[in-house]
């Protein structure tokens, strides 16, 4: 489909994980990849999905993916600022309500 990136950066105790594209089947793999890296280092993975413009069931898939290994590894993973058909696809499928970060850990992304 479109372009996709997924760029990483270290916060205080956390990987951040900025989404920025569409994330469709072509990007799974990487992104997948991308998610289990960042897990090895650090226990806090959030997803800032603010300039991700297209979500399918592919980028979900990844997600969860992530979001059993973090469990089995005692980590966490979290989607911050979903917007639009993002938000929507998220909400859909309960991945949002899932995988939401806690108010005050939020606004440090």
């Amino acid at each position: 489909m479109g372009i996709f990136e997924a760029r990483t950066s270290a916060g205080p105790g956390r990987i951040i994980v900025t989404l920025t594209g569409e994330c469709d089947l072509s990007a799974r793999e990487h992104l997948t990849a991308i998610l289990l890296d960042a897990l090895t280092r650090a226990k806090a993975v959030f997803v800032d999905l603010a300039p991700l413009t297209f979500l399918d069931s592919s980028g979900v898939h990844s997600l969860i993916t992530a979001h059993h290994a973090a469990k089995h590894t005692g980590g966490r993973i979290y989607v911050v600022n979903a917007a639009g058909p993002v938000a929507a696809v998220l909400d859909l499928t309960g991945v949002g309500a899932l995988l939401r970060a806690p108010a005050d850990e939020h606004r440090h992304v």
